[in-house]
């Protein structure tokens, strides 16, 4: 019996290509778990969908609004056929029915737990205000999924560099038995500061061909 073919690495996607690809309320309903894909994650207003948007340089590409919690499906943008990025539901959000809420809480979970395509999850944090209950809810799910986390602590236009960089050394210090898993960086979607740094982590993630090793080793 001959072995399949191996899978060749994908490149770096352009970031510009993004395209909306489709919408999901369950697991079921995600598209097919295959490839690579990254996703972003947050409180209501850590500012997600306007650092996918700078990312992307695209102001329409995931939708924003004033009302926070407004989000409420996954969201899936496409970079070529074989990754994604991936716009999770605005976590603690307000003005929903608690029902709603446990709901969400067991499909984002289910999410994170089960979905092999996922590469890492770019975690949102208001840099002013990090490390909220929510958020360490969200680290402890992937820290346990032994999936890797890279922080951006938004909207870091908000403070002075001085009170910005004590903001990120604090979440470093706070975090720092996971570094191995966890990093942390300053971004700024009004700004645009802050994407060489996000591209390099998306890059490495969506290129990464280890999980495909670690099911050779395993198989043998």
């Amino acid at each position: 019996m001959t072995d399949p073919d191996p899978i060749d690495a994908p490149k770096a996607p352009d970031y510009r290509q993004a395209q909306f690809l489709t919408s999901a309320a369950k697991l079921h309903q995600c598209p097919e778990d295959e490839g690579w894909e990254v996703a972003f994650a947050g409180r209501s207003n850590a500012g997600k969908s306007s650092a996918i948007n700078s990312l992307t340089n695209n102001k329409k590409l995931a939708k924003t609004s004033k009302t926070p919690g407004r989000t409420q499906l996954i969201n899936f943008f496409e970079l070529t056929p074989d990754q994604r990025l991936v716009d999770l539901p605005g976590y603690g959000f307000a003005k929903v029915p608690v029902a709603v809420k446990k709901e969400w809480t067991k499909q984002l979970e289910s999410y994170l737990a089960k979905r092999q395509s996922l590469r890492g999850m770019i975690l949102l944090m208001d840099v002013r205000h990090p490390l909220q209950p929510f958020d360490q809810q969200m680290l402890d799910w992937a820290l346990a999924a032994q999936m890797p986390v890279h922080i951006l602590l938004t909207k870091a236009d908000k403070l002075k560099k001085g009170p910005a960089n004590n903001s990120l050394l604090s979440v470093r210090k706070q975090l720092k038995e996971h570094e191995e898993l966890v990093s942390v960086q300053l971004f700024s979607a009004l700004k645009h500061t802050g994407h060489e740094e996000l591209r390099a982590v998306l890059d490495h993630w969506l290129t990464d061909m280890g999980i495909f090793e670690d099911d050779e080793i395993e198989s043998v």
